[in-house]
């Protein structure tokens, strides 16, 4: 009775800690959507005003709006880092790591990336439709800009697409530090992409603050889809 009851009770522990997992990730991910729609809701009810010219003001040279703190070089680096979170290498970042993944035959792992990353785009453009935010007139534009700005599309795809990948690579990792590096390296490319869109003027704080969360909605999504469909993570090595 013993050996049969070990296996059955292992595969009970393994369920509990799968449903676990994803409800801790469900709840992660309804906080962010949470957290999307409240400022959405703040920012149309004019509430982040203030806080949105005053800190769009911090990064303008005092007297003189039109000129971000810095040196030119200062201001073409940001530019060059506003573009990992632009469609075009957003789209090359993703099209390499899908096929990296059905290279290594990680089919799922594939269909995971190109999903959360067309879901966050989708999910911005309608968004902005909805929302239909101004851009920022308090300083002139240092990037050149066509859609609605709330949410931050630069924000939204660099926290949907980094994370995910960070997410994805992490679960066939086998060390802590390697899995660490990831989210790291993922947090500091959405963070800087966020920054330099308020930098250049583009959005505002609120603006970049939503699409992250926006982002991370996908994100977490994505690592709940690849639990669903078997891509458990690895040991902890």
């Amino acid at each position: 009775m013993m050996d049969k009851a070990q296996p059955l009770a292992g595969v009970w522990r393994f369920a509990r800690r799968f449903e676990a997992q994803v409800l801790i990730g469900l709840i992660l991910a309804a906080g962010a959507l949470w957290a999307f729609l409240n400022i959405g809701g703040e920012m149309a009810d004019g509430e982040t005003s203030t806080i949105d010219r005053r800190l769009l003001l911090l990064l303008r040279t005092p007297g003189d709006p039109s000129n971000p703190i810095g040196s030119r070089s200062v201001e073409e680096a940001m530019r060059d880092i506003t573009a990992l979170g632009g469609t075009v290498v957003v789209t090359l970042v993703t099209v390499v790591a899908v096929l990296t993944f059905l290279f290594h035959k990680k089919r799922r792992h594939g269909l995971v990336m190109a999903g959360a990353v067309l879901l966050a785009w989708v999910s911005s453009e309608a968004t902005k439709a909805i929302y239909n935010r101004p851009r920022p007139d308090l300083v002139p534009h240092g990037a050149y800009v066509y859609s609605a700005s709330f949410p931050s599309g630069h924000s939204t795809l660099a926290a949907a697409t980094y994370l995910t990948l960070a997410m994805l690579v992490a679960s066939l990792e086998t060390r802590r530090r390697t899995k660490a590096l990831a989210y790291g390296l993922a947090g500091l490319m959405l963070t800087a992409v966020g920054f330099s869109r308020v930098y250049l003027g583009v959005h505002w704080p609120s603006d970049v603050l939503a699409g992250w969360c926006l982002g991370a909605v996908w994100a977490l999504a994505a690592w709940i889809a690849l639990k669903a469909v078997g891509g458990e993570t690895r040991g902890q090595g």
